[in-house]
């Protein structure tokens, strides 16, 4: 089955077929760092997350771009004089890594800056102004904006005519032609940092919003790429924009448009300028990483998702199964075992990166799995299929609980433990063929005092952690 994704731009399913087999092209819209982010933030990471995993398992190699909007509006309002906009923006841009990183987001091949593409971005504004596409605000304040009646094509990505289109509000309208033409460039004002513009062509100022997004996809991934990802709520105006602004410009620019869904509270979105939204840091701090991860990637990527306790119980318990076949299989199976995936999994990744039926594979995997266990010790055939593909599908889905991402700080208690509780156990076992039930109790109650149960099975003593 070849993979098919949701187009937003196509408004239907299509098959994927990349610009070049051997490297594919993927650019997501990336945080605007002027606070820290919520789970929503979190979320859409991960869904491209997964995107970009099962395009490396398909097709091996995917450069992929994630760029940081470190120069805004709201990060210059956040600002403050004892934390300049770029030491907020830094600062918000850790807290955004530190984030992803904590539920296993993978790091992008490049995370540009925006404000390390400035030149790029006025090349593009150049041209367009050239192209009859864009025009210098005549009032003289430097703004500079994209005509959106000059390009036929505008609102191809959500099929609205500029006439229902409301006015664009990111920009001082006073020097507009149309209240929908939106800011490429915008003139520095008295009331921003001085250290907060650039010297151009129009006059010192910044870049909008949407050209920056257009110029740093081009200078990394090239005219046309395959893939151009976000949040479902960037297709207007952001995106929108961004396709307008590059194919004016005579760049392919992204051949399919992917967004994944929304975070809800109560049904509405979660947002900074709702109040709504629960900040990534206190959810890390109250859950495993991997509950989260796995409660994030439960629902389809498209779908919104209102999160509950109910979300952390459910994936927590479904990790523990997981965890549990896992740990208790891999001491009959060769660890070596090369990892596969069922023909089902990969059909339900194959339609439109359906996580929630590959999921529903997983665990019927480890059901059968566990029905196929042999309690003589002897793996079967059956049993060594599952664990490789137990193996194969959490690795695909970064959920798998033993890789060593998901080990926590007391990995090195742990490696402490795998060295002395085998040796322990083999004294144990050479007392009882020695007959010598007393050392053999004293070793199994010291054991235990440490929080350690053992299970004698026929394939020999296995320990584990109490808890």
């Amino acid at each position: 089955m070849t993979l098919r994704l949701y187009d937003t731009r196509a408004q239907q399913l299509r098959d994927f077929v990349p610009l070049d087999p051997e490297n594919i092209t993927m650019y997501v819209c990336g945080p605007t760092v002027q606070s820290g982010p919520h789970i929503g933030h979190v979320r859409a990471a991960l869904s491209f997350d997964l995107l970009r995993r099962w395009l490396e398992h398909t097709y091996d190699r995917v450069t992929f771009v994630r760029n940081v909007t470190d120069i805004d509006d709201k990060v210059l309002a956040n600002s403050t004089a004892a934390e300049p906009w770029w030491a907020l923006a830094y600062r918000m841009e850790q807290e955004f890594t530190a984030a992803y990183a904590g539920v296993g987001v993978l790091p992008p091949t490049y995370e540009p800056r925006a404000t390390a593409s400035v030149p790029q971005m006025q090349e593009l504004i150049a041209l367009l102004i050239e192209r009859g596409h864009a025009y210098p605000a005549p009032d003289g304040s430097g703004d500079v904006y994209f005509d959106v009646r000059s390009w036929a094509s505008y609102g191809a990505l959500t099929h609205q005519s500029v006439d229902a289109m409301e006015a664009a509000e990111e920009a001082d309208p006073r020097g507009k032609r149309a209240p929908q033409d939106f800011a490429l460039w915008k003139g520095a004002k008295t009331d921003e940092p001085a250290d907060a513009t650039w010297a151009s062509p129009w006059g010192p100022g910044r870049p909008g919003w949407h050209i920056e997004c257009s110029a740093m996809s081009k200078r990394y991934l090239g005219a046309e790429f395959d893939i151009h990802g976000g949040g479902l709520d960037l297709r207007f105006p952001h995106h929108e924009n961004e396709l307008a602004q590059s194919t004016a410009a005579g760049d392919g620019f992204a051949r399919y448009w992917v967004h994944n869904g929304l975070v809800t509270v109560d049904g509405q979105k979660m947002s900074k300028s709702l109040g709504n939204f629960t900040l990534a840091r206190d959810v890390l701090a109250q859950h495993d990483p991997l509950v989260v991860r796995y409660a994030l990637a439960a629902a389809h990527y498209r779908s919104s998702l209102d999160l509950s306790e109910s979300s952390w119980t459910e994936a927590e318990a479904a990790l523990g199964r997981i965890k549990s076949f896992l740990t208790t299989m891999t001491r009959l199976v060769d660890p070596g075992i090369p990892p596969s995936l069922p023909d089902d999994f990969v059909a339900a990744m194959d339609d439109d990166l359906g996580v929630p039926r590959a999921l529903g594979v997983l665990h019927e995997t480890i059901r059968a799995g566990n029905s196929a266990y042999d309690w003589s010790g002897d793996p079967s055939v059956e049993l060594e299929r599952a664990v490789s593909e137990v193996i194969g599908m959490t690795n695909v889905l970064g959920i798998n609980p033993l890789s060593p991402e998901w080990q926590s700080a007391d990995a090195a208690s742990r490696a402490a433990l795998d060295a002395l509780v085998p040796m322990l156990i083999a004294q144990r076992a050479q007392a009882r063929e020695d007959k010598d039930w007393a050392a053999a109790d004293r070793i199994r109650d010291a054991i235990a005092s440490a929080g350690i149960t053992l299970e004698d099975t026929p394939a020999g003593t296995h320990w584990s952690i109490d808890g």
